[in-house]
């Protein structure tokens, strides 16, 4: 039924609360290739840096934060990939630069996702409000099944 599995993750221990799910699907659905997915938005300087005075050395910092961004996500998802014990799965890691919830949607959709794990803040109400959804935005943005996993400590009830 699934052959293909998206996992984003954004290198918090939260996300990495489906890891066992994971483990427990494609051991038992015969799942062919699981991919762990993690985006870097694109940096701006103009937040995080004071004005240089320069336009082309602000835009030379960007392009090494970003580069740095994407190699700290690269090096993450090597090492759950390395972590990560799937039998008779292919696993791979993808570093994606975008807006996380269009990035994501977008890939899946272009990658033939059959399945996505994404865990879930469990926020409600103002909350959800103030803060978003990105798993939320997900189930609203794609046509394959999204099986959101619920954090640790979740509240539960309506808000």
């Amino acid at each position: 039924m699934y052959n293909k599995i998206m996992v984003p993750l954004d290198g918090s221990q939260l996300a990495e609360c489906v890891l066992p799910h994971v483990q427990a699907i494609t051991s038992g659905c015969k799942i062919a290739t699981v991919v762990f997915v993690r985006v870097v938005d694109p940096a701006k300087l103009s937040a995080m840096l004071p004005a240089q005075g320069e336009l082309g050395y602000q835009e030379k910092n960007r392009q090494d934060l970003q580069l740095q961004r994407r190699k700290t996500a690269e090096d993450y998802l090597k090492k759950i990939v390395k972590e990560t014990a799937i039998e008779n799965a292919e696993i791979h890691y993808e570093v994606l630069e975008g807006k996380v919830a269009e990035t994501l949607a977008d890939w899946a959709e272009k990658n033939n996702v059959d399945l996505i794990i994404i865990a879930s803040h469990g926020r409600s109400g103002i909350g959800r409000w103030m803060m978003g959804s990105i798993a939320n935005r997900i189930l609203h943005s794609v046509c394959a099944p999204v099986f959101m996993i619920r954090a640790p400590g979740c509240e539960t009830g309506i808000g």
